[in-house]
């Protein structure tokens, strides 16, 4: 390949690496397919700007010495530029993700894919001026010295098409008959042929891809386990979700019996550890002082009765087991401890 182009690539890839070395390392994101789809679109792009870069090359035979520093100039320029818009942060973006890929990533990719396409259509913009140009200069004398020669346009030679006639047939003979059929080395066109090499390319990330991904049980088997615990907090969450309006009577023995420790711990020293009632009211009874329904007895361990000297307990209980305290006063009605308080408060409707 050319010299100028190498040196161009290698300037192309010097801004990248410094446009990388200016960001904050990110943690590796190669294993997205996203990101490797970017990658391979950019691998792609690269790769037609330099054919058509050294396309554009050949065809500045007449203007080499006017376009060769003023061209190089702008090419190192436009490519500074660019490696330092690349190399720029981008406080604006936040680390919201895009079918798993952060934004700085997709956008930084997507930005280097459009680069590559104006450089691509630029370079097929300049070739056709230079094309057109060397065919207005090459016209006349080209009509004089070589009556009746056809065009070869910047398409054939991007094609790089070779007409073969009787005589020009037996240049590229490969000496191969079969059947009276002659082999020729006529190979196909460069953009096919690079074609090829790129579908290759694609083939080894896919089956690489493929090879390291996750099977579908695997999927399904991290997908379930993700749910089940997405479940479980639900739960958790919904079971202290209760208040006065949503509670109901747990009759659960586990939920009773785990009332009863907070009961005789928190409790029983104003209620009596039968609920017998000491300082505070004989819960066993069928007289209640602020209501016997679940939801009243509920509101009564949550916001306490001030005047009367009990303490709200929303703070030191939840929800959950605000409910199950009062399941288990319910659950102690009728019990007839020994030595009961006398009775207090209204019946219970």
């Amino acid at each position: 390949m050319n010299k100028k182009l190498v040196n161009i690539s290698a300037l192309l890839l010097l801004s990248l690496t410094a446009a990388a070395q200016d960001r904050p390392e990110p943690p590796s994101e190669l294993s997205n397919p996203v990101a490797i789809v970017l990658l391979t679109v950019i691998i792609g792009l690269l790769i037609a700007i330099a054919i058509l870069g050294n396309a554009v090359i050949s065809a500045m035979d007449i203007y080499r010495d006017r376009m060769k520093k003023s061209g190089t100039i702008l090419t190192i320029l436009l490519i500074l530029v660019a490696g330092q818009a690349m190399a720029q942060d981008t406080p604006a973006i936040k680390s919201t993700l895009i079918n798993g890929l952060s934004q700085t990533s997709f956008y930084l990719l997507v930005s280097v894919i459009a680069v590559e396409i104006i450089v691509i259509i630029s370079l097929l913009f300049t070739l056709r001026i230079l094309v057109g140009i060397e065919r207005k200069k090459r016209i006349k004398p080209a009509r004089e010295t070589v009556p009746g020669k056809p065009k070869i346009s910047w398409l054939d030679k991007l094609n790089d098409t070779k007409s073969l006639d009787a005589d020009s047939e037996a240049d590229v003979d490969m000496g191969h008959d079969y059947d009276g059929i002659h082999e020729l080395n006529n190979p196909t066109p460069p953009w096919w042929r690079y074609g090829f090499y790129c579908s290759i390319l694609f083939a080894v990330v896919y089956l690489w891809r493929f090879q390291s991904a996750p099977t579908q049980a695997e999927e399904l088997a991290s997908a379930e386990t993700a749910a089940a615990e997405e479940k479980a907090e639900y739960l958790k969450l919904a079971a202290n979700n209760i208040d006065e309006k949503s509670v109901k009577l747990l009759t659960d023995q586990a939920d009773l019996a785990a009332a009863q420790k907070l009961f005789s711990t928190n409790c029983a020293p104003c209620h009596g550890p039968q609920g017998q009632g000491v300082v505070g009211p004989n819960l066993t009874d069928d007289y209640w002082l602020h209501g016997g329904k679940i939801n009243e007895v509920f509101s009564t361990i949550k916001y306490g009765v001030a005047d009367k000297g009990m303490k709200s307990w929303k703070d030191d209980f939840s929800p959950r087991q605000l409910a199950q305290l009062a399941s288990y006063i319910k659950s102690i009605h009728g019990s007839n401890p020994p030595d009961p308080k006398e009775k207090q408060g209204i019946p219970e409707q």
